[in-house]
């Protein structure tokens, strides 16, 4: 079985200016990624989808492969990750290589280590899947969220004969953005990557951080000092 991984490393950032390349701990953010899909030994390919070649020499030194670009329409914000993967995918069948399976990793999640991916696949494997997505535990149940009224009126805001004590709301995930594996052949045929044979990998909070802003940065930079003691 022949497997490709996917980082989606495009320039620019509005939420967090070039937060892709942005030093963490002393290294581009999108190194930790590239390591990581390298140490896992389950890929093929390890390419790295961006449209700036600054970035894409940045992702080559960690060992990543980028024999070309990512066109202009797939660097927008309103571009779709599944396009992207897609065109990836096509550009390196006219490059005479194909692949079963297309995981997606997502620069954003530097604390996903090799062992989560490793992990992940066990599960792809064991279930006969067609698809697994990392998720992780929520922090509070969606019982107790609600969007507010006008003039952020609270009435009705939840079901309090459906709310009782924390333990027991139940345990509720969320999808954390680390790890999307799928069958290639789902991939190209635009099949629903959530259908009958799709499966959670459950990563643990500290390897859940996303980052999105300088907030979510200085949290995964305190999380990785923490797990390097």
């Amino acid at each position: 079985m022949k497997n490709i991984a996917i980082i989606t490393a495009r320039s620019g950032s509005k939420g967090l200016k070039n937060k892709n390349i942005k030093l963490l701990n002393g290294k581009p953010m999108l190194a930790y990624t590239i390591e990581a899909a390298i140490r896992s030994e389950i890929f093929d390919c390890v390419h790295v989808s961006t449209d700036d070649e600054h970035y894409a020499d940045i992702a080559r030194q960690y060992g990543a492969d980028v024999p070309f670009l990512r066109n202009k329409e797939l660097a927008s914000d309103h571009a779709g990750s599944n396009d992207t993967l897609r065109y990836v995918v096509k550009k390196y069948m006219e490059l005479g290589k194909e692949f079963d399976t297309v995981t997606l990793l997502q620069p954003t999640s530097p604390l996903r280590d090799a062992e989560d991916i490793k992990n992940a696949f066990a599960v792809f494997n064991e279930k006969k899947a067609d698809s697994v997505v990392s998720v992780c535990e929520v922090d509070h149940s969606p019982k107790i969220c609600n969007v507010l009224g006008e003039g952020n009126s609270m009435e009705g805001f939840i079901d309090t004969s459906a709310v009782g004590r924390r333990q027991d709301l139940g345990i509720y995930y969320r999808i954390n953005g680390a790890i999307y594996i799928q069958k290639a052949s789902v991939l190209m045929n635009g099949e629903n990557l959530y259908g009958p044979k799709a499966y959670a990998y459950v990563m643990s909070k500290m390897h859940s951080v996303d980052i999105d802003d300088a907030f979510d940065f200085m949290v995964a930079e305190s999380a990785m000092k923490y797990m390097m003691e």
